[in-house]
């Protein structure tokens, strides 16, 4: 893989990962401390991205430098829910967390209704 294919896979799997987090390029370029005009440049991979501005984008959207530079394949549907849980600070994971597994048991007990209702039909 030549040098220009590099940049550009590199800076389309920035730019999904920006998105994915909700962030614009002008407030995602203030959080990692480059101008709007360079972060543009590396998403569309026409320049390369230091090791030092990837460190901070991977910090700032808590992604895995792999994830950057060689794309992720999330396989099912879990890994997307994850990539958002994981982006939580503590406490918004905390509330988070029981959030869901109130949902979960709720579709728990949903389930052991129907099944006792199936069985009572018989």
């Amino acid at each position: 893989m030549d040098k220009k294919s590099i940049n550009q896979t590199v800076g389309s799997n920035i730019k999904r990962e920006r998105e994915k987090a909700g962030y614009t390029q002008e407030r995602f370029s203030e959080l990692i401390g480059m101008g709007p005009k360079s972060l543009s440049a590396i998403e569309r991979g026409t320049v390369g991205i230091s090791l030092s501005a990837l460190r901070r984008v991977c910090v700032v959207l808590s992604v895995s430098g792999d994830a950057l530079l060689f794309g992720d394949s999330p396989k099912g549907r879990g890994p997307e829910l994850i990539d958002k849980l994981e982006r939580l600070n503590p406490k918004e994971y905390e509330i988070a967390s029981a959030i869901l597994h109130k949902i979960l048991e709720a579709f728990a007990l949903e389930r052991g209704i129907s099944q006792e209702e199936g069985s009572n039909r018989s």
